[in-house]
């Protein structure tokens, strides 16, 4: 595992090639989750979880990604917080980077589900920013579509936030429809809008010659999910593809699913609909997926793939070591020994030891732990023991009435051996037993 860069060495890294003429630059980025602290402690600096800490250093990271290219429009395309209700010092440690983007460019902020209020009639966790009235920041919580100015000339912009079934239901009786019909029925409905905001595109750009970039956070079927499914709020609905793929738009900025992904890299002639993906690891779920941001160089019927560039950021590595020890006399050795082939320096580390019974007494925890410990990991996620039990048969209801050859292929049968062994353990065994061993 590679060492973890600073953030000097993050910000010499993010230097782009100079985009091309006339390209309107956009960062695309979605589900940061501040407010996620497990596998985390107390950082002593700022009082806040070190996992929150990561969170928010990605950000910072971005920030300063956009900063050093010159960005023109910011896309955050949902899911600010872990929850719906975050503390007023999660709200402010974002509301500081939000500000800081905003600076830099006008700043879109679309609605996800975990940005919604509980009910109707409070705000969502993202609102106060139009309440304020906050320069260069749009909070899109209605399907619609505007147009941006930047430094680089305008943008079309549309906005669908994500669908809440009772608002596409509102207005059509379901009676005794099926859960499956009901899906249906909002899918249907969310189409209508989709398609909508694709024509009232048109009507803002007669002369097609303005750069147009749809923004998302729903569901798109076939979309490869990550470790949303363990956060998500609420049942989801799920949007075609093809309704995407619309050459309307030339771009279009997904949020929702953690998982990094260009759903239209196979599609000729549509425009790149990609997941840009979560900032951070939440869980050992996403261990093995890259993270980052999307930038985009929007360019009006030629925003091709060589224009869109995913930009990794130095997440925090979560790693797990599955170790037979089985067969070892020496679990405790086996389990250090592999420790030491890892880099683990500020990893956020889960062991899982295969033991049977008798290994089981012989792993001592508290030296695994030491030997983590020396490495350097940042967290331990735990040790689990998955012990080997004894396949036991259940013998008949009156195993006295078995005789002596019955009861020792039963007794085999519960032990690890394969069928060919076995079968000569049987044979040998039934020899001793009717005397007819040499």
């Amino acid at each position: 595992m590679a060492k973890r860069k600073s953030t000097k060495e993050t910000k010499n890294e993010a230097k782009n090639e100079a985009p091309k003429e006339n390209a309107v630059r956009v960062l695309h980025f979605a589900d940061v989750h501040i407010g996620m602290e497990n596998y985390g402690r107390t950082d002593a600096q700022t009082g806040l979880s070190s996992r929150v800490v990561d969170f928010l250093h990605r950000m910072d990271d971005m920030v300063e990604y956009a900063r050093e290219n010159d960005v023109d429009l910011v896309i955050f395309a949902g899911d600010a917080f872990k929850t719906r209700t975050p503390s007023p010092t999660f709200q402010r440690e974002f509301a500081w980077r939000i500000r800081d983007l905003a600076e830099l460019a006008p700043v879109v902020m679309l609605v996800g589900n975990h940005d919604l209020p509980p009910n109707a009639v409070k705000a969502s966790s993202i609102e106060i920013y139009d309440t304020l009235n906050v320069p260069n920041v749009w909070v899109a919580q209605e399907y619609t579509t505007r147009k941006i100015d930047t430094k680089r000339g305008p943008v079309i912009v549309g906005t669908a936030p994500y669908p809440i079934r009772s608002r596409l239901l509102q207005h059509i009786k379901t009676g005794q429809r099926t859960i499956k019909e009901i899906d249906e029925v909002l899918e249907n409905q969310l189409n209508e809008i989709l398609e909508d905001l694709a024509a009232q595109a048109d009507q803002l750009d007669p002369d097609n010659s303005i750069p147009r970039l749809l923004t998302g956070h729903f569901t798109v079927r076939g979309a490869i999910l990550g470790s949303e499914r363990s956060v998500m709020l609420g049942r989801d609905v799920q949007v075609s593809i093809g309704l995407l793929a619309d050459p309307r738009w030339d771009y279009v900025a997904m949020g929702h699913i953690h998982k990094w992904q260009n759903l239209t890299e196979k599609r000729e002639g549509a425009p790149p609909v990609i997941y840009s993906g979560s900032l951070e690891r939440i869980d050992f779920g996403e261990e093995g997926d890259e993270k980052g941001f999307m930038w985009v160089e929007l360019v009006r019927n030629n925003t091709t793939l060589d224009r869109v560039k995913r930009v990794k950021v130095d997440a925090r590595p979560m790693m797990t070591l599955r170790i037979d020890c089985r067969q070892d006399k020496l679990p405790t050795q086996t389990v250090i020994r592999e420790i030491k082939k890892h880099n683990l320096s500020e990893a956020i580390v889960r062991i899982n030891v295969q033991l049977t019974p008798q290994t089981d007494a012989l792993l001592n925890d508290m030296r695994v732990r030491d030997a983590l410990r020396e490495a350097g990991t940042f967290h331990v996620a735990g040790i689990r023991r998955e012990v080997e039990r004894a396949y036991r048969t259940r013998l008949d209801e009156n195993p006295e009435q078995l005789t002596h050859e019955q009861l020792l292929e039963q007794y085999l049968r519960t032990r690890d051996h394969d069928a060919e062994y076995r079968d000569e353990l049987i044979q040998e065994g039934t020899k001793i037993i009717r005397g007819e061993a040499e």
